[in-house]
This record gives C-alpha cells, structure tokens and sequence, in this order.
C-alpha cells in the first residue's frame, strides 16, 4: 500500500570484485557543483556550532571548503569572505538577496540557501533572481528530500542540490510534524534524477561514521554534510567547557538552528506561533579534525575497494544494495563480551 523507504541501518552493499591492488589507489575527488571540484567528499556544515575560521583552514588544507554560516553579524561575513576570497562559500535565507549579492561581489564562491523545506515557490523565485544578477556564482540549494523536488530546483538554476530532511543528530522535525523521508531512500530517489540532470546531489543528514558515508555516497550522493561529527571536534567553533571526566578534558554544546536555544540567541525567543525543531545538547570533544577524517576517509577508501571501485563513480556504478534487519547491526559489531561458545 506504501512506498517503502529506508534508513542507512535498513541497507548493506553487496562486496564486488575487486581489481584494486591496494585501499591507497582510490581517488576521492567529485564535484561539489557543476563547474567545482572537490579533492574529498566531505563536507562540515554551516551551522553556528560547526565552521569557524580555524575549522576552515583545515577543511582548505585537506581538500574541502568552508560554507560560512549565515548566524554572524553582517561584518564578520564579510571579513570571512575577504579572509578565503574563491575559496568559501556564504549562507542565506531567501529574505536577504542584497547583503548575498554583496558577500558574492567580495569575492565568496558562491552560496548555500539554506532553508528548512527548499521546495517552495519563494525558493525558486530567490534562486532564479540571484542566477540573474550572478550567473557565474555557484548556487547550493535545499533542503529537500524528494525527486520532484531535487528536479524543480535544478530546473531553477541551482548548481547542486542539499538532501535531507529530518536526519541530522539535533533535528527534530520528523517527530514535531510528521513529516520527512528516510535518508538513504531520499538519497537513492533523488540520485535516479541527478544521474539525468548531471546536477551534484549533497547528502545532509544523518552521517555518523565512515559506513554512512560509503552508503550516501555509493547511493548517488557527490558529496556528505556532516554537522555534529565537526561540532565534536577540537577546531569546530562550538562553544566548549572544561569537563576533566572526558578523555580530551573538554565538552562542546552543539545545537540544531531550529532549537530553542538557538533561536533564543538569535531572534531573542521562538517566533510567535511556532515550536522548536531542533534541540541542543553538550558532547564530549573527540578529538581533531585531521582525526575524523583519517577515520572517515580511510573508511571511505576501504570501501571503495571492497566495491571494486577506483573512484566515487564507479563505487556508484557497481553498488548493489539489499535490505537487511535490525539483527544484521548486531551481527556487524564486535561482540567481546558474549558468552557463545
């Protein structure tokens, strides 16, 4: 009677063969937009808690790029773009074309609209203005979670596309309104389209490791955003604390833009009529950056081989998916203390 639909737990890749001598071989480089290349598939996302410019240079040296947040007084925009001019990218929401015409002529790259549902007709009409005035600005656009919605997009003008509704680590929008996609299907679904429109997908949401990432990516995603495993880290622009029963001796709060908390310092309190879709919670630090993605990305390129794949597409090309129980996680993980025989 329904669709049925998936999470990253409910799907496995079938090992193919494999003619890829050894796991350094692969080559991680895609396309983030239609005309920019990226040396990883990774991204950190622009949320208040995650990039800062000292997460930035780190993305910068290891082949990524920064999407400033757009939660900053206008003049520290500004100072970011002139500090990584064709090297980072700005945030909008889809009141602000001015202040995002202006960061554009400074120098950014190009622009991540953020919006919370991107399938609306005020997104298509601030995407299409903004490709008049700067056709050659790259232009990220989301969020969505399904094919029509990823096709309306691109036929605005959007040069890739933010997948993902509900999944990420402080969302609450599934629970608060019913509404929302499982990621892996929502990724798979609008993946049939980006392989027609050749417009990179952006798989937001709900990575928590180096397998998530080998699932959204073998699914048809170019790229991943990653915003709570960033937060973690030492470099993120969270706001940390002291907490010496961690084992890097720090906590950091990270929190969804839809939270209470955020809106509380951002607009002075929840707008009127409206509820909270997000929530903020205190973590410990797990370490650097440079760490997560020596994990992400070692994980990444194991897969690859075991995928029989030289490189993303490929990984795609070859990737043969089925649908497993909850009992295939728990077969998947060590089990130390089990008393089988």
């Amino acid at each position: 009677m329904f669709q049925r639909a998936y999470t990253f737990d409910d799907v496995a890749l079938v090992p193919q063969y494999n003619n890829v001598p050894s796991r350094t071989e692969p080559l991680l480089e895609t396309w983030l937009t239609k005309s920019q290349k990226l040396e990883i598939p990774i991204l950190a996302a622009n949320m208040d808690t995650v990039i800062g410019p000292e997460l930035a240079d780190v993305l910068i040296q290891e082949g990524s790029i920064p999407i400033f947040h757009r939660f900053s007084p206008f003049e520290n925009q500004k100072d970011w773009v002139k500090k990584y001019t064709n090297k980072t990218y700005v945030s909008c929401g889809i009141r602000d074309i001015d202040q995002t015409r202006e960061l554009l002529d400074l120098g950014a790259a190009g622009v991540c609209i953020d919006v919370a549902h991107g399938h609306s007709e005020s997104m298509f009409r601030f995407v299409e203005e903004l490709k008049r005035t700067h056709p050659k600005s790259q232009i990220l656009a989301g969020n969505v979670c399904t094919a029509m919605a990823y096709h309306d997009l691109v036929n605005a003008g959007a040069d890739a596309v933010k997948v993902g509704v509900g999944p990420g680590a402080a969302c609450t929008t599934r629970v608060v309104t019913g509404f929302g996609v499982p990621q892996f299907t929502a990724i798979k679904e609008c993946a049939r389209i980006a392989e027609r429109l050749r417009v990179p997908l952006i798989a937001d949401g709900g990575i928590r490791n180096s397998r998530d990432v080998v699932l959204a990516l073998a699914a048809g995603a170019s790229t991943v955003m990653i915003g709570k495993l960033f937060a973690l880290c030492k470099e993120s622009a969270s706001e940390k604390k002291e907490d010496l029963s961690t084992p890097h001796g720090l906590s950091c709060k990270y929190r969804g833009q839809a939270s209470e908390d955020f809106q509380n310092d951002f607009y002075g309190g929840l707008k009127d009529k409206t509820v909270a879709e997000g929530i903020d919670f205190w973590a410990p630090v797990t370490g650097s950056t440079d760490d997560l993605l020596r994990q992400l990305l070692g994980g990444l390129r194991s897969g690859l081989t075991y995928g029989g794949a030289r490189n993303i597409k490929e990984l795609q090309r070859k990737a043969e998916f089925v649908e497993v129980t909850r009992n295939y996680m728990t077969e998947s993980h060590p089990r130390p203390q089990s008393s089988a025989s």
